[in-house]
């Protein structure tokens, strides 16, 4: 079997990296290099609190192969655990706090519902009075993207895989008696089954098959601060989930700042902002400062970095065989990076089994947008 995959992310090498345990021949069209998209902005965060059993579900059988990411590729990918904090203002999102810990413990995630001063352990100069209610796991954690890209890289093409470096996809042919063709500027190959892994790239894609399916390119913004008072590195990431706001510590003295303070606009993934505006640094600026008495007016700003979230009006991701050999893994809403294992094992057996098996999938089809059954995932950072 001959699989062609478009794009060069985490979730395109991970699909790779599985399809090959089957014997499979892979070539991924990558239209720049392996990572430059949304996996090499990616802040490289790994959690499994969630409010939808789904993505409870890609998270738990994503984590034994993070447990197992540098004894098997034989790097080191600088793993930090120091946990997701979850902060509610307001009531109804603390009980949903309270509910979506209780589902995350049928999962067996360790997460726990906290109390305003039980976070403050976890937060230093957290305003307790400002909130109602909190959730924390100290098994979420962050690692380096660029590394386990590499490694992830050296271990396919290692194993067989094509990968066709700045090769920009400009057609896909759907019916074909000869398979699926993808055609680029070297000409059209023919494939089995062809994945588009293509990230805010995917609604092209699709739209190169004469399909359309809901992707919204999202730009999303960080700053890096010097807080007015440090930040123990054993921080974890602490998000306002009322407010929106979100922090976390990047080495011994710098902070990174972000979230959903704002709108977040639809960009072209070929030319969108690569720096934050005035306007979003004040906003997310003073969303900290709400949080935590460390941001105060001597807080310094360092840097800005832009990216793009590849979205659905749900926030879940749409991983299905739309149309025979054409299979869509899109649209992860910056959940991709650390559901990538999962989705990698779970799309190789849609491809060769004809269904997946590790993970029900069966909410993530497209047509939920047509009965309006989608769940909204409520987690979203």
């Amino acid at each position: 079997m001959r699989v062609g995959i478009i794009g060069g992310g985490i979730i395109g090498l991970y699909t790779a990296h599985f399809l090959l345990q089957r014997e499979v021949d892979v070539t991924i069209f990558e239209k720049s290099t392996p990572g430059s998209g949304s996996t090499g902005r990616s802040g490289g965060g790994i959690r499994s609190q969630f409010s939808t059993p789904v993505n409870v579900e890609l998270s738990t059988t994503s984590r034994p192969h993070w447990d197992a990411f540098e004894d098997e590729f034989e790097t080191d990918i600088r793993r930090r655990r120091v946990g997701y904090l979850f902060l509610a203002r307001d009531e109804p999102t603390a009980r949903q706090l309270e509910k979506d810990v209780k589902m995350q413990n049928e999962y067996g995630v360790p997460s726990e519902y906290l109390e305003p001063n039980e976070a403050a352990a976890h937060c230093p100069g957290l305003y307790v009075s400002a909130f109602t209610g909190a959730s924390y796991s100290p098994q979420d954690e962050f690692v380096d993207p660029h590394l386990v890209t590499m490694a992830l890289v050296d271990q396919v093409e290692s194993s067989g895989v094509t990968i066709e470096r700045h090769t920009e996809v400009t057609d896909v042919h759907i019916g074909c008696s000869t398979g699926i063709g993808v055609q680029t500027e070297n000409g059209t190959s023919s494939f089995d089954t062809v994945v588009n892994t293509a990230g805010p790239w995917a609604g092209r894609v699709t739209a190169m098959a004469d399909l359309s399916l809901p992707i919204k390119p999202e730009l999303h913004r960080l700053a890096y601060v010097l807080p007015e008072t440090a930040l123990p590195e054993t921080v974890p990431l602490t998000i306002d989930l009322d407010g929106g706001a979100v922090f976390r510590p990047e080495g011994e003295e710098g902070v990174s700042v972000g979230g959903h303070t704002g709108s977040h606009p639809r960009c072209d993934p070929d030319s969108f902002p690569q720096e934050a505006s005035l306007d979003w640094i004040e906003a997310a600026l003073e969303g900290v400062a709400a949080i935590s008495d460390r941001f105060g007016p001597e807080t310094e700003l360092v840097n800005t970095m832009t990216g793009l979230y590849a979205t659905t009006p749900d926030s879940n991701p749409i991983i299905e065989e739309t149309c025979p050999g054409f299979v869509n893994v899109i649209g992860f809403s910056g959940h991709g990076f650390m559901h990538a294992p999962a989705v990698g094992q779970v799309v190789t057996e849609l491809i060769m089994d004809g269904e997946a098996s590790s993970v029900d999938i069966s909410s993530l089809t497209s047509d939920r947008f047509d009965d309006t059954s989608a769940i909204d995932e409520q987690s979203v950072i």
